[in-house]
């Protein structure tokens, strides 16, 4: 991970860190299999399989359920995010241009983790899986990818926009149409916005990152802090939004 944003020569826009996120071995979560690992423990394999087949709603899975495991999710992820922020602030150094670069690494993990949730709790309350391919990663995933994102830093504009989206997908859910298809003409006008507003952050957060990186030993265990704190917010803001959708409402499809 180091080496590859060394090639970036620190000059680190959202839209890079965010592909070099992307393209981190283990950010991809195969909806199938999440699923499947997920619901087993509480349901029988047809049940399951309607909700891959589907999603965990349509198959008649309540909401409670998805929510106690979309929690366990986020907790698991929170865990793993602030170990990781704190490994990558290990190697610290009052040589500003040294900790910059663990500030680099430590921000594409932080976003490789948010990713992972993004992921997994799209396919809970959902969403058909993303084409997030390690090669070859398409514009329209990118912008899908960056709705919900919007929502998780609470962009204006965003989560109003994934809701219409979701929308949609609920009402073609049994016709197993492709989510890409939708986005175009629905997404795009708010995708600067929301670039723009997270990468003033994303700045704010290397640079507090990089200070705690210069700060010998002590610096890693206040990174990880800064980690913690941002990361779970973010993760139950889009928690919150994802859970209220007529999509992860089994009622809906008892109706329709």
């Amino acid at each position: 991970m180091a080496d590859i944003v060394k090639s970036e020569n620190h000059d680190l826009t959202f839209e890079k860190v965010l592909i070099l996120a992307m393209k981190t071995p283990g950010v991809k979560i195969h909806r199938d299999q999440f699923l499947k690992k997920e619901l087993i423990k509480y349901y029988p394999d047809s049940v399951v399989q309607d909700a891959i087949d589907f999603n965990p709603a349509n198959a008649g899975i309540p909401r409670d359920c998805i929510n106690k495991i979309s929690l366990q999710v986020i907790n698991y992820e929170t865990t793993k995010a602030t170990a990781a922020s704190v490994a990558a602030s290990l190697p610290s150094s009052s040589v500003p241009v040294v900790a910059a670069g663990a500030a680099a690494v430590d921000i594409t993990t932080y976003f490789a983790f948010i990713l992972r949730v993004v992921q997994q709790l799209a396919y809970l309350y959902g969403f058909k899986e993303f084409e997030l391919n390690e090669d070859n990663i398409d514009a329209e995933t990118m912008n899908f990818i960056m709705i919900f994102l919007g929502v998780m830093f609470g962009v204006q504009g965003a989560s109003s926009t994934l809701k219409k989206l979701a929308e949609v997908i609920a009402k073609n859910v049994a016709k197993k149409l492709p989510q890409k298809a939708l986005t175009k003409a629905t997404i795009y006008p708010i995708i600067k916005q929301i670039a723009g507003k997270i990468g003033i952050r994303m700045t704010k957060q290397i640079f507090a990152d990089t200070v705690a990186s210069a700060i010998p030993l002590a610096g890693s265990i206040l990174s990880g802090a800064l980690t913690l704190a941002m990361f779970r917010p973010c993760c139950m803001k889009l928690r919150k939004s994802l859970m209220n959708y007529n999509l992860s409402n089994p009622d809906y499809y008892v109706i329709e």
